[in-house]
């Protein structure tokens, strides 16, 4: 039986995308030859089967290039040092699990933090490619208390709740720390659960330089940011299961994971135990807790040999990046929103200028399926 003929709509699109991207590529890259050859037998494969099949060196570039163009990350400067494992053979959710845990093992590389991508079967016309349900390989349980307020991570309180129905079992004394399953899903296994092995999970536990009644917080967070749910988009080939990480900024943790009213709340806990006056909020007591919180992150991390940086170092890398990228004749778009850290942006230079926001590809997109799935727990992305 012959395959149905890709869509003419669609093939256009691809084509003209290859054909954007084999130029970028080609014009970066002088030594990979002439550009003709390839883009004439790229544009033969995609009219015959409505995509294409990247070269190594293409799949490496692309991610790369996608970390680069990301307009969300502050931390670009290291785009070249990216490892690329090239999993596009990989398929079956079961593997595709292993592979996860392995990258996490291989990007924690003993507290150095190495950036990685592992990058899974991408999408075709006729094969749909594989699905990572969780937002970062690494989540923790949120669990409904019956007094209306959660147990570990709000965020994930619905997920969470999804996860026990489909037959996950929690620890027996839930904690605020314990890590969810892997949901992989594929088209001919729908979505399967892995439970993560300890020796891929690496956490840090969270302590204070001077306070030291915080260590008796119980406090800890893992060591390796690996988000998961993002789509990578490279020259019209869509990867929906592209795991990737670089590593922690500090107050991604302590002001956002740990601070925010809606994740683990812990500012008011801490200002009590500071002893710090809560009656009106012009003392800025919230504030003084918050840096506090910061600076057990830091204090932690760097105390077990873990990579991380300050919000004020990573600002000045990112200009050094913004330098580099308009010397190199590039635009680099950056969301304000998301560059400025989300403590003592003023104090830091990246607050005080503007940026092109313009979309480019290659780049890691987050579909609106792929969020509900990360924090709802469904519906599968194949019924």
């Amino acid at each position: 039986m012959s395959e149905p003929a890709p869509d003419v709509a669609d093939v256009e699109h691809v084509r003209a995308a290859a054909t954007e991207f084999l130029e970028l590529f080609y014009g970066e890259n002088p030594s990979a030859g002439r550009l003709e050859p390839r883009l004439a037998a790229v544009m033969q494969e995609i009219d015959l089967t409505g995509t294409y099949w990247h070269t190594a060196d293409e799949l490496s570039f692309g991610a790369r290039v996608a970390w680069r163009n990301n307009k969300r990350c502050i931390g670009r400067l290291y785009w070249r040092s990216l490892q690329v494992r090239d999993l596009r053979t990989v398929s079956d959710a079961g593997s595709v699990a292993a592979h996860c845990f392995e990258h996490l093992r291989s990007a924690h590389n003993g507290g150095k933090i190495r950036p990685t991508i592992s990058v899974f079967a991408p999408e075709t016309p006729n094969r749909p490619a594989p699905r990572i349900w969780n937002e970062q390989l690494i989540r923790y349980a949120g669990y409904e208390q019956p007094n209306g307020r959660s147990l570990g991570d709000p965020r994930y309180r619905a997920f969470t709740t999804k996860l026990i129905q489909r037959g996950w079992r929690p620890p027996d004394r839930p904690g605020a720390f314990d890590v969810l399953p892997l949901v992989v899903e594929t088209a001919d296994e729908g979505p399967r659960m892995f439970q993560l092995p300890g020796d891929a999970v690496q956490e840090v536990p969270l302590e204070h330089p001077e306070l030291t009644w915080f260590a008796g917080l119980g406090l800890r967070w893992h060591a390796v940011p690996v988000i998961s749910n993002n789509r990578l988009d490279i020259g019209g080939v869509s990867y929906p299961a592209a795991p990737f990480n670089g590593w922690y900024m500090g107050a991604e943790i302590g002001a956002r994971n740990l601070g925010d009213t809606d994740r683990y709340d812990l500012v008011p806990e801490v200002a009590d135990r500071m002893g710090l006056d809560t009656s009106h909020e012009a003392t800025l007591w919230r504030d003084q807790a918050l840096v506090e919180i910061n600076r057990a992150v830091l204090h932690s991390f760097n105390l077990n040999g873990v990579t991380v940086t300050d919000h004020h170092t990573e600002s000045r890398r990112f200009l050094i990046h913004l330098e580099k990228e308009e010397r190199a004749g590039r635009d680099c778009p950056a969301d304000w929103s998301w560059i400025v850290p989300p403590l003592s942006g003023s104090l830091t230079p990246v607050f005080h200028r503007y940026y092109t926001t313009k979309t480019q590809v290659p780049n890691f997109f987050t579909d609106p399926e792929a969020t509900c799935r990360s924090l709802h727990g469904g519906p599968p992305a194949f019924p």
